[in-house]
């Protein structure tokens, strides 16, 4: 009965190694060789050991010999077999854990990456709003110093536009102002000239003179004589204008009086 228990045990132990690795299995195998080798040798052994107990005869004893010696080595071979089946194990366990190792750390790595992924957005996120946020205001001081330049060179050009503009306007009036004077002047000077031209001409202009009708001739008549030249107006010359008088006056020598200051000394004598 116990040898039985013991053969169920070994079942139950190769049957649970079945989902280990090749090594593992054919170790396994070669326990489970090894042990159904030493269980039929043993039996051996008791049925030689009854027989021996039965006849007490020397072939018995040593047939019983033999089959403990056989045993011995089937047990010793068993022995071997588990211990190889032990390290295989032991290795099996140690690539079972390597391979739950390694899967556990893609795991890690997976989840970290994700996790990674999801803190570099973040960051970026925030990384983002505060470099815009800088630079918003940056360019906020760039733009309003960009403004206060431009506005500062209009005010120059302004004022400079309006100086420019007020010297025109001057230089223009002053120009306007000479050529009505001019103008004025020329009008004076050609009413001037008008009037001292109609004045010669009433004072030389000849009286037309009427041809003397000859006396009536019995007779042949005479030829008739040429009109007689017009005599000329003897009168009383005419006097000199002011314009002509000024023209005729002689220049003073020396320097000029000074602008609103009266002349000390003798009058200048008036044109004739």
């Amino acid at each position: 009965m116990a040898r039985v228990v013991k053969k169920s045990t070994r079942a139950k132990k190769a049957t649970g190694s079945t989902a280990a690795s090749a090594v593992v299995v054919k170790t396994q195998k070669a326990v489970d060789a090894a042990s159904k080798s030493l269980d039929a040798q043993l039996d051996r052994v008791a049925k030689a050991k009854a027989r021996a107990q039965k006849s007490n005869t020397a072939a018995a004893k040593t047939s019983l010999a033999n089959a403990n010696s056989k045993a011995k080595e089937l047990r010793a071979k068993l022995a071997m077999v588990k211990m190889d089946l032990a390290k295989a194990k032991a290795m099996d366990a140690v690539r079972l854990a390597e391979a739950v190792a390694k899967e556990k750390v893609s795991t890690l790595a997976d989840s970290l990456s994700r996790k990674a992924d999801k803190d570099l957005a973040a960051a970026l996120k925030a990384f983002e709003a505060r470099w815009l946020k800088a630079r918003e205001k940056a360019h906020a001081k760039k733009i309003k110093a960009a403004e206060k330049k431009a506005e500062a060179k209009i005010k120059a050009a302004a004022k400079k536009a309006a100086a420019k503009a007020k010297a025109l306007e001057k230089k223009v009036a002053a120009k306007l102002k000479a050529e009505a004077q001019k103008a004025k002047k020329a009008v004076v000077k050609k009413a001037s000239s008008a009037k001292k031209a109609g004045s010669a001409k009433k004072a030389g202009r000849p009286k037309k003179a009427t041809a003397a009708k000859p006396a009536k001739r019995v007779g042949r008549p005479k030829k008739a004589t040429t009109a007689a030249k017009p005599a000329k107006r003897v009168g009383r010359p005419k006097k000199a204008t002011a314009a002509a008088a000024a023209k005729k006056a002689p220049a003073r020598r020396g320097r000029p009086p000074k602008a609103g200051a009266t002349r000390r000394g003798r009058p200048p004598k008036k044109a004739a």
